[in-house]
């Protein structure tokens, strides 16, 4: 008994004396501080350095910004003026967290991170994902392997030895785990994983790379790849799950382009040849009222529509969906064909013409006149009201300021002497802007009718000897589009993610159902307003179904549509043209700054006649808004404004609401004039060439 006893009060001891040493053992608390820096009034650049005491190194930082590696004790691109956080957890298990905020020290800082929640607030709107909140599918992007590949793919360089393999052929790796040291042009830094799973060597020690002169690195580069026993979460590399969204923005457009394309009986497909004749004057009227022909307001809606989103927009999407994201991209447009020709007949219909032959109209007529007619007033005077706000702020955002930004970009890495010259590039490129748009619609018609045609010959011939240069790969190019489609790799959001990336991109590109175009067709001389629906048909065909997939087709041929995440849009491009023709960035940096200055000069005319419904139509109040216009295109070339072009930007997509909303009411009215036009064009009583053709027999 005495010596049961004994040995449990040995045993007891032992215990507690464990549990006191493992207490006494415990490393000192958890402590965290900052170092935050703002090297300059450039927006988005701030840094947050941290250290760290106490705890069980290793640690592993958990920032905010998904760009900072979980590594990383250091983050960067930090907007100033918000607050930003940092959870730091120590290999047992503790953490800790601190919020932060960079202080903005500048104008363009202080007023970028103002308008941050209202950018914030507008994306939650325009990017909310119903069915993901409902749980109609699983957003999350799965991968069933990790390519290792080295990093800054992005940036050319002569070649790539990989030294050696630090785990060997077959092993299991952890989660940021160094693998491997690689040599790049003379520089030698480490590979480390991202996730656990089993190693595979796909090149050998001493193996030397050199990416080939067509740029197809992304294959080349892979250096082995570390394969997972079941599909795990893409991560950004902060550790946030990675997920492809629907965005509500884009089921309103692409059910808006469907509804309308069943609706009128795919009068996109049974109206394309009149709108190719409607644009090539033959039904051209010269005493029917308005002050433009077809043809011009064709070009003046056109050259709104086809400029940096299908070099820049289309580079990205192609990039982050693969090659299969140009198929989705194709079909948005030829839907969008028919939202377009909704949209343009009731523009026209409901414009106001003055006495001085001025041309008054665009969705806010039809908006508040056609809903009243209809026994909708209140709403219409709502809608009309609504659209005209975002017409305005879209105006002097994405169709203004993001132009000549974008613009003095590409220029100015052509053009070196103009590198910090933004403000005299802007007053500039402002002179310019304001000769056209000063002398109104008519003008800018003129303008558009001769500059639309020459920019996108430039631009599709460009395209046209890059795939003339590959034409053996045509074949593999569509076949990669077809299977890229419907059978997507993981990596780039499967099916869901590559069908969302190819309709957002021809959604945002086209601008059908937005409304814009509308307001371009207003002016059109013509005796019949749904013939204007017609001409807008071959709009979306030329810049979605055309230009967009001919970009497409260029980066797919150079190879450049893959492992180029890190690469800005503009830059993927020329890249990819560059690759073929050393001298052609500097053409398409021409073709960019031709195609931005149009775009201006086209939102200018759209933001003055929003301006003038909500403020009244005598010409100072549109000569004060063109003088506002002309200082928004200097102040977007001087400096940089992140959120603030975000936001109006969104603004654009915005406008979709209203027009869209309205055109439903709409629809029956459209289909019935439609009908009635189709039926006069085949009798032949439509006006051809100043004479009218006898009804046939």
């Amino acid at each position: 008994m005495i010596r049961t006893l004994f040995f449990i009060f040995l045993s007891f001891f032992l215990i507690t004396s464990s549990k006191a040493q493992n207490y006494t053992n415990t490393s000192t608390e958890l402590t965290i501080s900052l170092e935050l820096d703002n090297p300059s009034s450039e927006i988005n650049n701030g840094t947050a350095q941290l250290k760290v005491e106490g705890g069980t190194p290793p640690y592993q930082y958990k920032w905010s910004n998904q760009n900072t590696p979980l590594i990383s004790e250091r983050s960067i691109g930090l907007v100033e003026g918000i607050e930003h956080s940092v959870t730091v957890t120590d290999a047992d298990g503790n953490s800790l967290s601190k919020s932060f905020n960079v202080p903005a020290t500048s104008i363009v800082e202080f007023f970028n991170s103002n308008v941050q929640p209202a950018v914030d607030f507008l994306g939650a709107i325009l990017f909310w994902d119903p069915f993901a909140s409902i749980g109609v599918y699983d957003p999350v992007v799965y991968i069933a392997h990790e390519d290792i590949m080295p990093p800054n793919t992005t940036i050319e360089h002569e070649n790539y030895l990989l030294k050696k393999w630090l785990v060997a052929e077959g092993e299991q790796v952890k989660p940021n785990q160094q693998i491997a040291r690689i040599e790049i042009d003379g520089e030698e830094t480490i590979l480390l994983t991202k996730y656990a799973g089993k190693l595979h060597h796909n090149v050998t020690e001493g193996t030397l790379i050199k990416p080939s002169s067509k740029a197809s690195t992304a294959q080349e580069l892979k250096l082995g790849r570390v394969d997972f026993k079941k599909k795990q979460p893409l991560l950004h590399p902060n550790g946030d799950v990675v997920t492809n969204t629907i965005p509500f923005i884009v089921i309103w457009l692409i059910l808006g382009s469907i509804f309308f394309t069943i609706r009128l009986k795919f009068i996109n497909i049974r109206g394309f040849r009149h709108s190719i004749d409607l644009a090539r004057g033959k039904f051209n009227d010269p005493n029917a009222p308005g002050s433009i022909t077809h043809f011009q307001a064709m070009a003046t809606a056109v050259s709104a529509t086809v400029g940096l989103g299908n070099i820049a927009g289309v580079a990205v999407a192609i990039s982050l969906g693969g090659a299969g994201a140009t198929f989705w991209m194709f079909m948005a447009g030829f839907f969008g064909m028919s939202l377009k020709f909704a949209e343009c007949a009731m523009g026209v219909k409901y414009r106001v013409i003055d006495a001085d032959g001025r041309v008054f109209g665009g969705p806010m007529n039809y908006l508040r006149h056609g809903l009243e007619k209809r026994n909708y007033k209140r709403l219409g005077k709502f809608l009309a009201a609504f659209f005209a706000f975002l017409g305005i702020g879209a105006s002097f955002g994405g169709g203004n300021m993001l132009q000549s930004n974008q613009a003095f970009k590409i220029v100015s890495e052509q053009v070196p002497f103009l590198q910090g010259q933004g403000f005299w590039f802007g007053i500039g490129f402002a002179v310019l802007v304001g000769i056209v748009i000063i002398g109104g619609i008519k003008s800018i018609a003129k303008f558009t009718a001769k500059v639309v045609p020459i920019m996108a010959i430039l631009y599709i011939m460009g395209c046209l000897v890059v795939i003339g240069t590959n034409i053996e790969g045509l074949g593999g190019a569509f076949l990669a589009i077809f299977d890229g489609a419907f059978s997507a790799d993981a990596l780039k959001g499967g099916f869901i993610g590559v069908l969302i990336i190819g309709l957002q991109r021809a959604a945002f590109s086209s601008e059908a159902g937005v409304g814009s175009a509308a307001i371009a067709h207003s002016p059109a001389k013509t005796n019949h307003p749904i013939a204007d629906g017609f001409t807008s048909i071959v709009e979306p065909f030329i810049d979605t179904m055309v230009v967009c997939t001919m970009t497409a087709l260029v980066l797919i041929f150079t190879g450049k549509h893959e492992g180029n995440l890190e690469m800005g849009g503009v830059e993927l491009t020329s890249s990819a043209f560059g690759s073929v023709i050393s001298w052609f960035p500097i053409v398409l940096a021409i073709a960019v700054f031709l195609f931005a200055f149009s775009t201006m000069v086209s939102w200018s005319y759209y933001g003055m006649r929003s301006w003038t419904y909500l403020f009244g139509r005598s010409k100072k109040g549109e000569l004060i808004y063109k003088f506002m216009y002309l200082g928004f295109v200097v102040l977007g070339a001087s400096v940089s404004l992140g959120a603030v072009l975000s936001f109006a930007d969104m603004m654009i997509l915005a406008m979709s609401f209203p027009n869209i909303a309205g055109l439903y009411i709409l629809a029956p009215e459209i289909y019935a004039d439609m009908n009635a036009y189709l039926r006069k064009l085949k009798r032949g009583e439509l006006y051809i060439n100043k004479k009218f053709i006898k009804a046939k027999d």
